[in-house]
């Protein structure tokens, strides 16, 4: 055995060899710094494909062995990206193979995620595990394994993709705070808030919220409910980042809540299937068009039905597009994903990467978020959405500890159309919603417009049941109807328009308002169960 480690080793045959590996490891003067940071652990990772759902790219950075990234079989080229978050000096990259492995694969770095260097190569590759030495200066934000030729039929598949960086010290380096605290809703005994994401050389792990100064919980996101508080009794709140290495940073500006205090009104616009290739701010076109009237209403909050981009959602057509249109409301919107979306060469990858943390704030295609009362759900119908599945038993438990008295959630499909395009996909999460008294449900898919009274899952009339509405609208091309389904109230079509619901925290008024500005349609007030 070399005394020297070499640039990458092999599966570990036995105790004795594994032992004197380590030895070796700990002798050695050849780079791999027993100090070595790792990076890439749970960040934010992208593939070009993905063999299931369940063999997704996160699976390679999460630490476990026992679950892992497989591409689509019998495809070359193929890639795998781990995104650490900011530049970095690299020392090193850690891989270990599923028996599906790379014959020939590059690791490439770029600061952007566009522009790529090679800083390794091997048409030599076995499986295992393979340690790559970086050349000396390797730097960048973004790593990538490139695999150009297979080692079997199948794809390619990585257990772990580890990214190091030389060590430089205990990290002393805490987050930024926490920007723009808010309260967005209060129940009588309660005080919800949120805020914006702080940044950190190696990542924020969690937000200590404080009430009058004294911390009363970690949250592991930007949204936090303080339940059990006296009704008419003002509170202040700050909010705190923590990072892995236990640096804490500065309190956020300090906001004040108090439960039982009537919340004002608010506005929110909702549209779905919005913008088309070619459709550009400055054009007469859809997109542009339903942007003007959404800046004219200038609501507090904006909701997108998926569909935000055709064909099929790409960063680039999502920054042309989508970005010079509706993209002026990025900084209020709480998007959702649809079909389009999912057609990207990476399902919904243009997607994330536009919205970012926007459309994904908890790591997840589905999320919720409050503001005056109100709980709001967005829903994913690009995957399961059995009560079983992953996103139903999130649905469960979200709606069973939301404390807000109406609630309204939004997704692409919907259940009920008198156009050509209903699916029974969301049924399950429909039932859900129904059980815990849901008020509003906002869907696009059919490019048209049509409002339900209340119903339950199966179709019938139910005054406790939930209202669809399909505002598919936004920006593209209309759909005829077909047939007038039950519990259809108004149907409009050829259009183009937005829906502006006027929200207080036990009602809601709903208007459909047309590019040009007229009124098309009117419901409410009408009072939340």
């Amino acid at each position: 055995m070399s005394l020297l480690l070499p640039a990458r080793h092999r599966r570990l045959y036995g105790l004795v060899a594994a032992l004197a590996l380590l030895i070796t490891l700990s002798a050695s003067s050849s780079g791999f710094a027993a100090g070595d940071v790792l990076l890439s652990r749970g960040r934010p990772a992208l593939s070009s494909s993905d063999e299931s759902s369940s063999l997704n790219a996160a699976k390679a950075v999460d630490g476990n062995t026992a679950t892992r990234w497989a591409s689509e079989e019998g495809l070359d080229p193929q890639w795998i990206r781990v995104d650490l978050g900011a530049a970095h000096t690299l020392s090193r990259v850690h891989l270990d193979w599923e028996a599906a492995y790379g014959k020939a694969y590059r690791v490439e770095v770029s600061p952007d995620g566009s522009a790529w260097t090679k800083a390794y190569s091997t048409t030599t590759g076995d499986g295992g595990i393979d340690e790559v030495t970086l050349p000396a200066a390797t730097s960048g934000r973004y790593v990538r394994v490139y695999g150009t030729a297979r080692g079997t039929a199948y794809g390619y598949s990585l257990k772990e993709f580890e990214v190091y960086g030389p060590a430089g010290g205990p990290d002393t380096t805490a987050p930024t705070a926490p920007g723009n605290p808010r309260v967005t809703g209060t129940t009588a005994t309660s005080v919800s808030l949120a805020w914006d994401a702080s940044t950190d050389d190696v990542g924020v792990t969690g937000y200590q919220v404080a009430r009058d100064g004294a911390v009363v919980a970690t949250a592991t996101g930007t949204t936090y409910t303080d339940t059990g508080r006296t009704q008419g009794t003002a509170y202040t709140y700050t909010v705190k980042a923590v990072d892995a290495a236990g640096n804490v940073s500065a309190a956020s500006a300090p906001v004040t809540g108090t439960p039982g205090q009537s919340t004002t009104s608010f506005t929110v616009v909702a549209a779905g299937d919005i913008a088309d290739p070619g459709c550009a701010a400055g054009s007469n076109c859809g997109a542009e068009n339903t942007a003007k009237r959404v800046e004219a209403i200038n609501p507090d909050e904006v909701l997108t039905l998926g569909d935000n981009q055709y064909d099929t959602g790409s960063l680039s057509d999502f920054k042309k597009y989508y970005g010079t249109t509706w993209g002026r409301f990025l900084n209020k919107t709480h998007p959702s994903t649809g079909n389009h979306e999912y057609d990207d060469s990476t399902p919904a990858a243009g997607y994330k990467g536009y919205f970012g943390s926007r459309a994904t704030p908890d790591g997840k295609t589905y999320y919720s978020w409050d503001r005056g009362g109100w709980h709001f759900v967005a829903l994913d119908t690009e995957i399961s959405m059995s009560a079983t599945s992953a996103q139903g038993k999130w649905l469960e438990a979200d709606l069973t500890k939301n404390t807000n008295g109406c609630v309204a959630a939004y997704w692409h499909r919907p259940l009920y159309s008198s156009g050509p395009q209903a699916d029974m996909v969301s049924k399950p999460v429909w039932q859900i919603l129904r059980a815990h008294g849901a008020d509003l449900i906002l869907n696009g898919h059919d490019h048209l417009y049509e409002r339900f009274a209340p119903q339950n899952a199966t179709g019938g009339a139910d005054p406790a049941g939930v209202r669809e509405l399909i505002v598919g609208t936004g920006g593209a091309d209309s759909y005829g109807f077909e047939s007038a389904q039950p519990n259809s109230q108004k149907r409009i079509t050829d259009v183009k328009a937005v829906l502006k619901l006027t929200l207080t925290p036990t009602t809601y008024t709903g208007q459909l308002i047309r590019d040009n500005g007229s009124v098309l349609d009117t419901f409410g007030p009408v009072t939340c169960h």
